[in-house]
């Protein structure tokens, strides 16, 4: 069964909850790769809207605050090496009987 939410069809959760609050999400957890500028210029945005939000819709309002405190997941960096190759060793019980 399809998930349609005003004419848009939400494929994961996120867009789900997306369309059906009206609220863009990253707007407040933001991105794991946004700038200490970025992230201060998006809190004040963040609380702007939830500030309206808690006038006309404190439901709302309370999830994008509880938003607030997460945090965004970080990409792992790459170390510029690539990972080494597993050896596998032969069992103990089958090398003794090869021998």
């Amino acid at each position: 069964m399809k998930t349609i939410v005003a004419g848009h069809e939400a494929v994961t959760a996120t867009e789900f909850a997306e369309l059906a609050l009206g609220i863009d999400l990253e707007l407040f957890t933001g991105s794991a790769t946004e700038s200490a500028m970025e992230r201060a210029a998006r809190l004040d945005v963040a609380h702007e809207v939830l500030a309206e939000l808690r006038e006309n819709d404190p439901e709302t309002a309370a999830y994008a605050e509880s938003l607030l405190r997460t945090l965004p997941l970080k990409m792992q960096r790459s170390s510029g090496r690539r990972p080494r190759p597993t050896v596998r060793r032969p069992h103990a019980a089958r090398a003794a009987v090869a021998a």
